[in-house]
């Protein structure tokens, strides 16, 4: 059971990357490569602390 949980919590952590990954041009932030990685790789923190993060992030996923 608890294999199916993390296997989930991947997915889901994995889904997100990929998403704001593809939709990261329609953010406000900077393009360059290292910016686009580490902000799609923090993206369960940064949503939690951070407004502007949520608002790029929903930007991101729309499409």
């Amino acid at each position: 059971m608890s294999s199916l949980i993390t296997l989930l919590l991947v997915l889901a952590y994995g889904g997100g990357v990929w998403k704001f990954w593809t939709g990261f041009h329609r953010t406000n932030f900077s393009r360059s490569f290292t910016n686009r990685l580490r902000l799609s790789l923090l993206w369960p923190a940064l949503i939690v602390a951070n407004k502007s993060y949520r608002q790029n992030f929903r930007r991101a996923l729309k499409g």
